[in-house]
């Protein structure tokens, strides 16, 4: 009993001897045990943060994903659209110029009257230039012969007195001959020429109206010109003044170098391309190892890529129907009006003011 209260009465002191002791041991476990839950906390945190973000990025991708299928599906679907009506518009224009062609070109029905109604037309003008160079030729004739006329009308006036008297005959009137000359008559239908006298006008003579013009010579007094002064010659060993202004005014002569411009060479290059120019068909520039020509399209004509054949030119007319050959049920129907030319055919020429 003593023992156990001694015991009892020193618990105190053997309590603090032992937390004194333990001390370090508990707050390192303690500490241990902080870090290992606190690690755990962190940890679960980072991978619910990873979660997120996780999530976060596939909601991301996923939408710039389907924003990228939309825009390729957009372009494949323009690009489509593109391919489609470059298709019809290239079979449209197929078969408008075939139709063009067999209308308009080619058509053999048309040609023939066209040509048939040139011939015509060239004839009437052929008739009517010829008969303007019958009328211009008589009116040419009808001129010399007037100008004839006129010309022996003045000579027989100049040697009218050279007809014949009653006294006297003349020389175109010989006595020694049976009938007297054609000229003896038109010197007898002549009438004498006579000469006018000229006119002399008075020198000192002044008008009243150039007096009040001020146009004439005493309207105003004028200096006249004074004669040269005569010097004398410096003595000396001087040249001639005729050769001093004859070297003076002589015209320049440069030399080639002067003569020629700069770009003569450039400008002669140029001229001779203008030239060159003037006789090429086409000015289109040959590129042959670029892609400048890479895109164009190739458009082949009817005659050599119709899948339905060839036409047979010469002996079959292009405007002959075979229904076998027809692309429809129905055949090609023209939408658009047709040339102003060929609708003025039959109104364009005439023959003697009809309208063929």
């Amino acid at each position: 009993m003593a023992t156990l209260a001694r015991l009892r009465s020193r618990l105190d002191v053997v309590r603090n001897l032992y937390y004194y002791k333990n001390r370090k041991k508990e707050t390192d476990a303690a500490i241990k045990i902080q870090s290992w839950f606190r690690g755990c906390e962190v940890r679960a945190y980072i991978r619910y943060l990873n979660r997120i973000v996780t999530t976060i990025q596939k909601c991301w991708r996923s939408y710039l994903s389907r924003q990228h299928y939309h825009l390729m599906v957009k372009v494949a679907y323009c690009t489509m659209k593109m391919n489609l009506y470059n298709t019809m518009a290239v079979r449209i224009q197929k078969l408008w110029r075939g139709y063009r062609i067999r209308k308009y070109c080619f058509n053999y029905y048309y040609l023939k009257e066209y040509l048939k109604a040139v011939s015509e037309t060239n004839d009437a003008i052929r008739e009517a230039l010829d008969e303007f160079a019958e009328m211009k030729e008589r009116e040419e004739k009808k001129a010399s012969l007037e100008k004839e006329e006129k010309e022996k009308d003045y000579q027989a006036r100049k040697m009218h007195y050279l007809l014949s008297t009653k006294q006297i005959p003349g020389i175109y009137n010989s006595p020694f001959r049976d009938e007297p000359d054609p000229w003896e008559l038109r010197l007898q239908k002549a009438k004498p020429l006579t000469h006018r006298r000229p006119t002399v006008k008075q020198q000192n003579s002044v008008n009243l109206n150039d007096w009040l013009a001020c146009t004439s010579a005493r309207s105003f007094p004028r200096s006249e010109i004074l004669p040269p002064i005569d010097r004398k010659k410096y003595k000396g060993p001087f040249r001639d003044i005729n050769e001093v202004l004859q070297q003076r005014y002589k015209p320049l002569e440069p030399t080639l170098r002067v003569a020629e411009p700069i770009y003569e060479l450039k400008e002669a290059q140029e001229r001779y391309r203008r030239d060159q120019s003037l006789h090429n068909i086409n000015d289109d520039m040959f590129l042959p190892f670029s892609s400048y020509h890479k895109n164009e399209k190739y458009i082949p004509s009817v005659h050599s890529s119709s899948k339905y054949g060839a036409q047979s030119y010469g002996y079959q007319h292009f405007r002959d129907e075979n229904p076998k050959k027809w692309i429809d049920v129905k055949n090609f129907q023209t939408v658009l009006p047709s040339f102003d030319l060929f609708s003025k055919y039959g109104k364009t020429y005439s023959k003697a003011g009809q309208i063929l």
